[in-house]
């Protein structure tokens, strides 16, 4: 008799390792999953984020106006519609 109380407890002693070893393992790829989802979701969202601000910045109301400045652009340089003038060369 004492055998067999024995070895109903070695059963079941087995059978709780083995629902424990299950337990740990699908806990071990929840874990697994959930941060590659979570990997993928953050990289998604900061590539959205990234593109957001450089649409708004770029073509938004956050663009940039140009100024308009105070002096004129002068520029040395004839207009196409006047002659150029030239200058005689001086001899030595």
């Amino acid at each position: 008799m004492a055998t067999t109380s024995r070895q109903r407890e070695e059963r079941e002693r087995a059978r709780l390792y083995q629902a424990r070893q299950s337990v740990h393992a699908a806990q071990r790829r929840r874990r697994t999953r959930d941060n590659l989802v979570a990997g993928i979701v953050g990289g998604v969202l900061l590539v959205a984020l990234v593109g957001v601000q450089t649409v708004y910045y770029v073509a938004g109301p956050g663009a940039p106006e140009p100024a308009p400045s105070g002096t004129p652009v002068s520029t040395d340089a004839p207009s196409p519609s006047e002659p150029p003038v030239e200058t005689p060369l001086p001899t030595p």
